[in-house]
This record gives C-alpha cells, structure tokens and sequence, in this order.
C-alpha cells in the first residue's frame, strides 16, 4: 500500500473515531444542554472520570469529602436557582449517604436530582455478589418524588429530561437517577447521539388558580376582622417577591415569616408579626397560608398554639392534597404562588379594606414589648458569652450586609438566631427547613457561595456542626468566601451532663474547651477564637471583608442552653425511676 493510501486510511479511521460519542459524553451534553452548570458530588467507582470530564467540558463539578454534604449542596441549590440541583455518587454506601439529602430535598421541596453510578442489572437481580452490589432504583424510589434508570446510551436524553421535569415541575422535589457502570462505556454515533438528546421545555408551566377559588379566598379575607398571612419557604422558592410585598402592603395585613421566609419583606417592616408570634396565631380569624404547609412547625393548625377563636384557613399551594391535610381550609387557591397572589392582588386592588386598627395596635404593642425584652439580653457583653449575647453580634453583621447568606443549624442556635437575626432580602437565609435535620450547614455553606457568590456566614452549634465539619477542607480547597462561627458550649444543648456510673462523660457533652478553629488552620484558612461579642464581631466583619475561609470559636458558657432548644415538648422523658 502506498504512502498515500496509508495516510488517507488512518484519516478516514481518525474521522470515524470522532464521529462516535458514548455514555459519558451523552451524560454531560443532555446536562449542559439542558442548562446544568454545576455539579457537586464526591468522585469513585464507576463515575470518577464522569466527574473529570463534566470538568473538561467546562461544568463545574465540586467535589465534598462526604456524599450527603455534597447532595445538601446540590438541594439548596436548587432552592436558590428553581433549577434542580445535581449530585453525582458512585454506589451502594455513596447512594445511600446520598440518599439521606435526597429524602430531605423531597420533603423540603427542593428540586435536586441525585445520580449514581450502579453495579450491573443481570448480577444485582440475580444477587450474585456484584462489587458493591445493591437494587439502588427500589431503595429511592420511596423517597424521592421519581426514581429512573437507564440502561442505553440512547435513552440518556429522555432520562436526564425526565428527572429534571419531575425535579421541578408542580411541588419541586428530589429525583433518583440510576446509572449502572457499563452505560457509561456504550458507545453510539455522534450524531445518533446528539438527536437522542432533549432539552426540557417549560418544565414548570404557571398554573392558574380558579377565578371561583379567588373570588371564595377574597371574601373569606374580606369578612376577617384579624386576618393574618403566614409566608412559607415555597413562597421564598417561588421568587414572586414583588408580587407577594405588593399584596401584603396594599392589603395592610400583617405577616408571619416561616424561618426560609425571612427577608421576602424585610423582617423589620411595620407590617412584620413575627415578633409578636404567640398573639398572632393564638387571636387571627383568617389566616392565609402561602406556600406554608401546617405541618408540625405550625402545630398543625391546632392546640393551644392557635388558641380557642375560631379560625378559617385559606392556603395556597400548588399541590391540591396538601388541602385538609390537618384542619378544614374553607377556601383553597390551587395553582403557583405567583399567579395566585397576582389573582388575589387584583381583588385586593378593587376598593379593599384594610384591616381594623385595633388589631394593628394589639400586634404593635405586642412587638414593642418583646423586642423590648429581647434588646436587653442582646446587648449583655458577659464572659464567656451566652448565645443571646453572641447573636446580638451577629444581627449587627447581617444589618450591615444586607447582600450576605446566613447559614443556620442548632438547637438553640438554630432556635434563637431565627428569632433575633432580621433578615433584609429574600433567600438568604438558609436553615434546617422542615425536617429540623442537623449536618445540613457546610453543604448549604458551600452551594450558598458557588451559587450566588456572595459572602456567606454560617452559624452552627457545635453538635451540628459535627456532622459535616470535615467539609471545610472542601471550603478551603475551593477558596470559598465562607466565615463559620461554632457556638462552642462543650456539648449538645449544655456541656454539664455527666456519667452517674462515673465511667465515661455524659451522653451530651463534648471534649471541654475544643478549639474548632484550629480546625480550619489545618488546611490554610483562618482560626479565631473569641470570647467575647466585641471579639465576635471584629473577627466576623474581618472574614467577610477578606473573602478567605475563616472558622471562628465561639465560646458559649456550657450552661447556656436548654434541652432540645424551643421543641423540648417533642422530647419524651421517662418519669419512672429504676428500682435499685
């Protein structure tokens, strides 16, 4: 054979060689085809070169020291963008570290798609001991909104586009994607491959409520003589914030924020009830539910929480059986937050009146009051600090930073930083959601930042902090602009329990005096320890301003705290003592 012939015999191999693509391509085209930008995951068998390529092709792929950190990250993600978040596995243990954040994302209604690479279909159903062996598909599926698989390089563009429509579509949730190791290496034409893949139309279409459903809503509101409107985290999620601000200040009816609420209308504006909480669902006679479920956040709707008065409920939701799920709801407005709340805003807008001034006054008076109390215990500058003393510093950090992601989980630090730090603007504050789940914060801390590339503070009791602290590895690898302050009190709720035997510490206490900061040293970012909200402040502004991962202890007096924080009532205790 010629040289000639020779040439054009290995271009004509060359040219069919680029004429194929294969299982991991496909992958990552329907994902960036689709709009996915980031993908956070930890990397192993079968989906560490997924990882690196998704890389290649310009995703950005962030990898954690621990799969339920990563998924975290990928729910609050989709959270802040109402795109699903995605978090990428290798089998078996890492799908079901996944799967815990999973199952969170679900019952939170965040839109996340966990994929994870699995062993072969033929082994695990016949149960023949494949490596990491494990019907991964039957596992998630009671967890998760939807649960795919797929097993050929074609149908990739159809299960990806599936995921990411259960993902988002009606109430957003947690979707399974299962992966077994050999479609990654299937190989098909190019160009084959490229008409297999779909991009996702109108995934979350509006849904209009009914006109009959707004005009019941509107004089069931109009009959109220102390109507109040409870925001929830789906109203945070439905990013109709002009919309909802417009309707609560036409309307003048006060407001109670749900915690991932906070900032849709600043927390100090006039119309703000959360201050006076106790009054405002114990004396409402219509209460107007956005996006707000009555789960037990809310005590259902019933008890001695919401008082003797009578009480109708109208609620907005987009899924229709979350209606009566609790208590009756005389006026249910089916359909997306945005379309409903513009529906009643044009109601509203039509010769309304505002609410009596006497129950205006009662709610004022009320929040005079245990503001009031409240600002006394924040300005304490004791040694060591309590929690009051230490957050009265923090809320000066977010009224100063409006702009900034506050990142919250505890017991106590959870339960009183949602009540003493305002918030100014909508989604920035992120926190334990519905489930009250500890070890959500360096996942959310880290997708905070990627996401929005804003500062982030995250403000962790030392017990949560626990459950994901290795990840500031991660935060440091990344250089992310993330400043964690520890509530260190030497335990979980107080450091003071000891071992009646005298054998081993007490079941809620920690090594006395841990300098978590050093934590952070460890991998170059800053260590401060401080003692007092003075210190507190100056070493939280300088991270900030710097952008360079700090962790900051926080030492917090170990008899500050109180069992279970605010839901201690959810704790049983035996009062039946052993007879000796």
């Amino acid at each position: 054979m010629s040289a000639v012939a020779q040439m054009i015999d290995v271009n004509a191999a060359a040219d069919a060689e680029q004429e194929l693509t294969d299982g991991f391509h496909l992958v990552i085209d329907a994902l960036k085809l689709n709009g996915i930008e980031t993908i956070y995951g930890v990397p192993g068998i079968p989906i560490t070169d997924l990882g690196r390529m998704a890389q290649a092709e310009g995703l950005r792929v962030v990898s954690f020291r621990h799969e339920q950190n990563a998924g975290n990250a990928a729910a609050i993600a989709g959270f802040l963008t109402k795109k699903p978040g995605i978090c990428l596995t290798v089998s078996a243990p890492g799908f079901l570290n996944g799967l815990t954040a999973l199952a969170n994302a679900t019952t939170n209604c965040f839109p996340m798609i966990l994929i994870s690479g699995s062993s072969e279909r033929e082994i695990v159903d016949l149960q023949q001991g494949d490596y990491e062996e494990m019907d991964q598909l039957a596992i998630a599926k009671p967890l998760c909104k939807a649960a795919f698989r797929v097993l050929h390089a074609e149908d990739i563009g159809i299960g990806v586009a599936r995921a990411i429509r259960a993902a988002v579509s009606g109430r957003p949730g947690g979707v399974y994607l299962d992966l077994p190791a050999k479609l990654f290496s299937q190989v098909m034409d190019a160009e084959k491959g490229a008409k297999s893949l779909v991009k996702v139309i109108d995934a979350a279409p509006a849904q209009l409520p009914a006109p009959s459903a707004v005009t019941r809503a509107l004089d069931v509101l109009k009959g109220a003589k102390k109507p109040l409107v409870i925001l929830g985290k789906g109203a945070a999620y439905a990013q109709a914030d002009e919309e909802i601000r417009t309707f609560v200040e036409t309307s003048g009816i006060p407001f109670l924020p749900m915690s991932m609420a906070k900032g849709l209308l600043p927390d100090t504006h006039e119309l703000n009830a959360g201050a006076a909480r106790s009054v405002v669902l114990k004396d409402a006679d219509v209460v107007l539910l956005v996006g707000a479920r009555l789960n037990w956040l809310l005590s259902h709707g019933k008890g001695k929480t919401w008082g003797d008065a009578p009480k109708q409920f109208i609620q907005i939701d987009i899924e229709p059986k979350e209606m009566d799920s609790n208590v009756e709801i005389v006026a249910p407005v089916v359909g997306d937050i945005g379309s409903c709340i513009s529906a009643l805003l044009d109601g509203v807008k039509a010769g309304w009146t505002a609410p009596p001034s006497e129950w205006i006054e009662t709610i004022k008076a009320r929040k005079d009051v245990n503001i009031a109390k409240m600002s006394q215990r924040l300005l304490k500058n004791s040694t060591p600090m309590d929690f009051h003393s230490a957050l009265g510093a923090l809320k000066q950090v977010i009224k100063e930073r409006p702009d900034a992601m506050l990142v919250n989980e505890g017991a106590n630090t959870l339960d009183l930083a949602r009540g003493v730090i305002d918030m100014y603007q909508p989604r920035k504050r992120l926190d334990v959601g519905t489930w009250g789940v500890m070890g959500i914060g360096m996942g959310f801390a880290v997708a905070a930042a990627v996401e929005t590339g804003k500062p982030v503070l995250a403000v962790e009791g030392d017990s949560a902090f626990g459950f994901s602290g290795m990840e500031v590895e991660t935060i440091c690898r990344y250089n992310l602009p993330v400043c964690i302050v520890v509530f260190n009190n030497n335990g979980i709720y107080r450091g003071l329990d000891t071992d009646p035997t005298g054998r081993d510490p007490g079941t809620t206490v920690f090594v006395k005096d841990s300098r978590y900061d050093k934590m952070m040293e460890a991998f170059g970012g800053v260590g401060v320890n401080a003692t007092t909200p003075d210190e507190l402040k100056r070493a939280v502004d300088a991270a900030m301003d710097s952008g360079k991962p700090t962790l900051i202890n926080a030492v917090i007096d170990p008899a500050a705290g109180s069992e279970s924080g605010n839901i201690g009532s959810l704790n049983p205790q035996s009062v039946v003592k052993k007879k000796s």
